[in-house]
């Protein structure tokens, strides 16, 4: 994609009025969640606006993925509640309507760290399958659309192509495609660049940029901290279940305040010894 390219389908511009708070999207307050006796999730609270990008970064277990997969209902919280843009609250805890866990999974679509492409269907296909089976679209317009966003992200000639013939870094990019191709309110993405080659990361880390640059809401798990710095407008770190710090990407990333978010730092941007 380049500059001069129109946004891809579904984009909204970012907020430019200064002062003035975008659009609620989705906040959830007091998620909880156990997995047998571990507590994985211990009280979190997140909100994202429209038009902004959340980068959440941590230690492995921190329970990132699970807020990720929270916030789409793959998981479902123990205890907590989730405002959706139209105002329905999910109260999360006993059973959860079906209704409102829909509600909630209808908004977003997820980036898998794994891709998750369904091996047995072409790459057309994978991008189609939720648009026409789900959504109920036209299947000629749900083609014509993902041939275009195909073509956006460089991978025209790969329609027919099985995800096997597929290098790790345009799997992924299909990936977004068939996420973007749901015309989702928030995107979701899972360490997106964790599976894959280091010459791959850059070419999967451009698109997502570009999704930011052109409006799209969306909540990144990554542990790449400068793609996390220059694209997020706030950086959440969690550790052990909870929310440790948040902020502005220079703030919790180059003046962090809490002493655990100090010794992740360190650690993470140690040089390597000679």
């Amino acid at each position: 994609m380049s500059p001069a390219d129109p946004p891809l389908s579904g984009a909204s511009s970012r907020p430019t009025r200064p002062g003035q708070a975008a659009e609620l999207v989705l906040r959830v307050e007091g998620l909880r969640k156990s997995f047998g006796a571990t507590e994985v999730l211990k009280g979190i609270d997140l909100e994202v606006r429209r038009g902004r990008v959340v980068a959440i970064i941590g230690p492995s277990g921190s329970g990132k993925t699970t807020v990720l997969r929270s916030l789409n209902s793959l998981e479902v919280p123990d205890g907590g509640r989730a405002t959706l843009s139209d105002g329905r609250v999910v109260e999360f805890g006993g059973k959860v309507a079906k209704r409102d866990l829909l509600a909630l999974r209808d908004r977003s679509s997820m980036v898998f760290q794994h891709f998750n492409l369904f091996p047995h269907l072409t790459v057309l296909q994978n991008v189609v399958e939720g648009p026409i089976r789900v959504q109920g679209r036209d299947p000629e317009e749900a083609r014509a659309e993902a041939r275009e966003l195909l073509t956006r992200v460089g991978l025209a000639s790969r329609g027919d192509a099985w995800p096997v013939e597929l290098s790790g870094g345009q799997q992924q990019r299909v990936g977004i495609v068939r996420a973007l191709a749901l015309r989702p309110e928030l995107l979701l993405f899972d360490e997106p660049t964790s599976a894959l080659d280091p010459e791959l990361v850059g070419d999967v880390l451009t698109v997502v940029k570009e999704l930011a640059d052109e409006g799209w809401t969306m909540v990144v798990v990554t542990h790449e901290l400068e793609f996390a710095r220059r694209v997020a407008d706030e950086v959440v770190f969690m550790d052990d279940g909870v929310v440790v710090e948040r902020g502005a990407p220079a703030e919790v990333l180059n003046r962090p305040r809490e002493p655990r978010t100090q010794q992740f730092l360190r650690r993470v941007l140690k040089p390597l010894d000679d």
